[in-house]
């Protein structure tokens, strides 16, 4: 690889706390599809009592069980400000479930525990009685363009966002954020959040090539991407969507 090519610069926030589904499988996407392109990825692991980098152009949080979740909420919250900046500034931030639920105002647990959150995303979320479980199917806009994202939700806390966010998609098939409202995930300038999980990015590579672009354009280089050979990742979305009961 050439070594003056662009590279993106990644916090990955709590990777030994919030990796309970295959969680760095979507940092693998990330690093494949770079490398593809002749582009650089610079992972920076961030753990629990330490500083944040706010010269990262994108951040990600994936998920984690509700006591692992409570742990890292307590020191999130403490030193967010370095994230909440560079988000506002462009940064692209990825939260995946128990993530996703950090990004609110704050999640109440089956048990009463309330976890502080970073309101990074104007949501948020209380336990419910069971688990929405299952294969995902949604239409999601970004970018002034529409496709299908497919992936997986095990989750039993019910999100509902407030109006300074928007929903990621409409739910074709699964639960979403709640089960009622018929949306999944929440979007705020270059935000996501999500309960899709598997990982989310290896069937999707549309969503990751988004992301990308985002954080190529906050690095200051060119945003544009060459299209790969996305042929196995394709079989692998359709799969999905099969699996869901839907229509190839």
């Amino acid at each position: 690889m050439n070594e003056r090519a662009p590279t993106v610069r990644l916090g990955h926030l709590y990777p030994d706390h919030l990796n309970i589904y295959a969680d760095r499988g979507n940092i693998a996407v990330f690093r494949r599809r770079l490398e593809w392109r002749s582009l650089g990825l610079e992972v920076v692991e961030v753990g629990l009592g330490e500083e944040i980098p706010g010269d990262c152009n994108l951040y990600y949080l994936g998920g984690g069980q509700d006591r692992d979740q409570l742990l890292v909420a307590e020191d999130l919250v403490g030193k967010v400000e370095p994230l909440r900046q560079a988000a506002d500034n462009g940064a692209v931030v990825l939260a995946v479930c128990g993530g996703y639920q950090l990004m609110g105002h704050s999640y109440a647990t089956a048990d009463g525990k309330k976890m502080p959150g970073t309101g990074l995303l104007d949501l948020e979320t209380a336990a419910g009685d069971d688990r929405l479980t299952g294969d995902v199917v949604l239409n999601v806009s970004l970018d002034d363009r529409t496709n299908t994202v497919v992936g997986y939700e095990n989750h039993a806390g019910r999100t509902r966002l407030g109006p300074a966010c928007t929903p990621l998609g409409r739910v074709v098939k699964g639960h979403g954020n709640n089960g009622e409202d018929g949306f999944e995930g929440a979007v705020s300038g270059r935000r996501v959040g999500t309960y899709l999980h598997g990982p989310l990015l290896p069937k999707n590579p549309w969503l990751a090539d988004i992301l990308l672009r985002w954080a190529l354009d906050h690095s200051g280089a060119s945003a544009e991407l060459e299209p790969l050979d996305d042929t196995l990742e394709q079989e692998a979305h359709a799969t999905a969507v099969a699996r869901a009961g839907l229509k190839r």
